[in-house]
């Protein structure tokens, strides 16, 4: 199991303009972080769009962090990219669709949904000024 790629290029994107605290246009980011320029862009649109990236018209454009790196942690840039973190799909939202609903499968999602839990935990405790 591990996050998705588009996550891994999110967290790269946000390290990167936190390292530069200054204002930077979209090729730059893509060249520093090894992600496509396209790559880049449509994360970038999602990170303006969550409100964590600040986006900048005209010659002087280009992009910054909204907030604070210590205000921003793993979980806030993973729930951009990947929405909220459940180790099964079934604490999602989704209904479950076993015909069996019995309590040993209750007592599964039950461990599933703990575990999900502490993953949260851990991810939200993570800063970007700590990675930085």
């Amino acid at each position: 199991m591990h996050i998705t790629l588009e996550s891994d290029y999110a967290i790269r994107i946000i390290l990167c303009l936190a390292r530069r605290g200054r204002r930077t246009d979209a090729g730059t980011i893509a060249e520093i972080t090894g992600v496509s320029l396209r790559f880049a862009l449509k994360i970038l649109r999602n990170l303006v769009g969550s409100g964590m990236v600040r986006s900048f018209k005209g010659i002087q454009g280009g992009y910054e962090l909204n907030h604070d790196p210590a205000d921003i942690t793993l979980k806030d840039i993973l729930e951009v990219v990947e929405g909220e973190y459940h180790l099964s799909r079934c604490l999602g939202g989704e209904c479950c669709n076993r015909p069996d609903k019995d309590d040993a499968a209750c007592k599964v999602q039950k461990v599933f949904g703990d575990i999900s839990r502490t993953v949260q935990e851990k991810l939200d405790a993570v800063t970007i000024a700590q990675l930085l």
